[in-house]
């Protein structure tokens, strides 16, 4: 019975991000224009500064964009902080967060490399954790290759830039970054060496 009720009260609080708008590709393809700068024509940013989006879960992409301006209606108190970001959003509605994140879950992600040396390192990390040191298994949400739960709003993190996850890691370490869900990401980042996360960014960077 207390496994039925933790599987009811997680599926409630995982359909609660549920997006609010219905989103139209088209129309979000007339909107990315600005975006390309950063994120590129596709959503394959060839910068290793900014994330690839393309093909990522829709409804993590609006809970992102909603966010980022969050943040920028709270001063960054709420909310995911950055500040690029949030000039980007401050004019946009719902329906326009809807509908760019519609256009980019609609394109592929380019595949990446993980250097030689990391992988046995880096999968042995992500798919099985640390037991000894409290650190959960990436594949635990993420899936054994990194594709994530749209669901849930467990993100696509297969094929992304190295450099970009490594901050984000760093981030959630720092608890600058703090819009995970119930401090998920914050938890694990926290018990992560500056070493596991290169490892693990790089590792990622190759999971396709």
């Amino acid at each position: 019975m207390k496994k039925i009720a933790l599987f009811v009260g997680l599926y409630v609080g995982l359909t609660g991000f549920a997006m609010a708008a219905t989103g139209n590709a088209e129309a979000g393809q007339q909107k990315a224009a600005v975006c390309a700068a950063c994120h590129g024509p596709d959503g394959n940013a060839p910068s290793d500064m900014y994330p690839k989006i393309a093909g990522q879960h829709e409804g993590y992409l609006f809970k992102q964009l909603k966010d980022y301006k969050l943040a920028a209606e709270t001063g960054g108190s709420q909310g995911r902080a950055n500040a690029i970001m949030q000039g980007q959003v401050m004019m946009l509605s719902e329906q326009d967060m809807a509908d760019l994140a519609a256009f980019y879950a609609g394109k592929d992600m380019s595949g990446g490399e993980a250097p030689e040396d990391v992988i046995a390192a880096g999968k042995k990390l992500f798919i099985a954790g640390d037991e000894t040191r409290g650190i959960a298994a990436c594949a635990a949400c993420h899936g054994p290759r990194g594709d994530g739960m749209g669901l849930a709003n467990f993100p696509d993190i297969s094929g992304q830039h190295a450099a970009y996850t490594k901050q984000q890691l760093e981030l959630f370490r720092s608890g600058e970054r703090a819009n995970d869900m119930n401090n998920m990401m914050r938890d694990v980042a926290s018990k992560l060496t500056d070493k596991d996360i290169e490892i693990l960014s790089q590792y990622i960077q190759g999971l396709y």
